[in-house]
């Protein structure tokens, strides 16, 4: 079953706002268990972890950022 584009809406709202720094907490969380690594592969699991973040959540952001595509037309022209 797919969302609609303002169930998407909200849903990346409460990701990006609730979700993202939950994830910011436990990736620093990650990097502090491993001891201080060296800072190129800190660097690493950094970016690794924050493309690892947005995977399961690819279809929810998905043409988020255009317009409506269910929204009716605007009569008006210019």
């Amino acid at each position: 079953m797919a969302l609609s584009y303002k169930a998407r809406r909200r849903w990346s709202l409460i990701i990006l706002l609730v979700g993202l720094p939950l994830y910011i907490v436990a990736a620093v969380t990650v990097v502090d268990w491993m001891n201080r690594p060296p800072v190129w592969l800190e660097l690493v699991v950094y970016v690794a972890l924050g493309f690892l973040w947005m995977a399961p959540f690819r279809f929810v952001f998905l043409g988020v950022g255009r317009a409506d595509p269910d929204a009716a037309p605007d009569d008006k022209h210019d």
